[in-house]
């Protein structure tokens, strides 16, 4: 077991399991792709969020504990079994009190990951100035300053020492934290099909490269920053029956993953990066105050006239005020 600040790590020796595959296994709750269990050569690896795939949560005077559990199963639209299941509880453990230090990096160090028939290859996810997607933006940078309506362009990338292989983005989503399923959350990319009208696909260098741009916009509301999730696969290129070859595809044409063992694909895999933060200092803010600058001129030279107009008026009545009478004369 491995615990950290947002998830637990289980590794399961395959050796003490004899003759058991991971493709049956599952956890509490294994409804999300995020909540899977994948291996290597010689162990069973889960890593689980403590806030979710059924991690549940308990607590003693002193401690903090996330429990979970990893149970077999035959058929995954079974809901009873008459079997004797395997269960391996696992927890991780943390104390209520402690000392905490300020300091920490905002920017996402790339992903790696290790699966059967592709061995180890990781995924990394970066931000570029421009749509030539030269040097990625600096890390030390971060968080990074939009303003809404801005071009954002971003680059997902793997690399493996599998060369017969392509990468496929399934699903992108923003949402005000680092956790794509947070409410609300805006999708711009979802099972393939583009749903951003602003999005811009980009040709890659190479077929384990997505390149992308998108507006910058705000969530309504506090909220001022964003992140980005994006679930990536990678499959056997040139394999029409991979996920990646079916592309884009409808609610009514979900593509139906096959076993394990054809070793055509990955899991899917959720990567992220961020946070944006979005300024909305607008085009249309600015000339509101633009406007509010022509009205006050505007106003400052009424009034000037104004003024001068009566002025003018006061200077003629008191003229016409004025009476003027014959000098008296003395008759000789």
């Amino acid at each position: 077991m491995t615990c950290n600040e947002t998830s637990m790590t289980v590794e399961l020796d395959k050796a003490s399991f004899n003759g058991l595959s991971e493709d049956h296994l599952q956890l509490i709750d294994s409804s999300s792709t995020a909540c899977s269990l994948h291996s290597n050569g010689t162990h069973v690896i889960g890593i689980i969020p403590l806030n979710a795939c059924g991690t549940t949560i308990e607590e003693d005077n002193d401690n903090l504990i996330f429990k979970n559990e990893i149970t077999t199963f035959e058929d995954v639209r079974d809901i009873i079994t008459r079997k004797h299941l395997l269960e391996i509880g696992f927890s991780c453990q943390y104390p209520k009190r402690g000392n905490v230090t300020l300091g920490f990096t905002i920017h996402r160090d790339n992903f790696t990951l290790i699966e059967r028939g592709f061995g180890m290859f990781t995924y990394s996810f970066e931000f570029y100035p421009d749509n030539n997607f030269g040097t990625m933006v600096s890390p030390s940078l971060y968080p990074l300053d939009y303003e809404v309506g801005e071009k954002i362009y971003m680059q997902i990338q793997a690399t493996s020492s599998v060369n017969n292989t392509v990468l496929f983005v399934e699903s992108c989503r923003a949402s005000p934290y680092d956790n794509p399923n947070y409410q609300p959350n805006y999708p711009i990319i979802e099972n393939g099909c583009i749903m951003d009208p602003t999005v811009v696909i980009y040709s890659p260098s190479h077929n384990k490269q997505f390149r992308i741009s998108i507006d910058a916009f705000k969530f309504i509301g506090i909220h001022d920053q964003v992140y980005i999730s994006c679930s990536v696969i990678l499959c056997e290129a040139g394999n029409n029956n991979t996920r990646c070859a079916k592309g884009c595809v409808t609610s009514n044409q979900q593509h139906h993953r096959r076993k394990r063992e054809a070793v055509i694909e990955t899991g899917v895999h959720f990567i992220s990066q961020g946070p944006l933060r979005l300024r909305s200092t607008s085009a249309s803010e600015s000339r509101v105050t633009g406007l509010n600058l022509n009205l006050a001129f505007i106003a400052g030279c009424l009034l000037a006239a104004i003024a001068m107009i009566c002025g003018v008026m006061i200077q003629r009545f008191k003229r016409a005020a004025v009476q003027y009478q014959p000098l008296p004369t003395t008759e000789q």
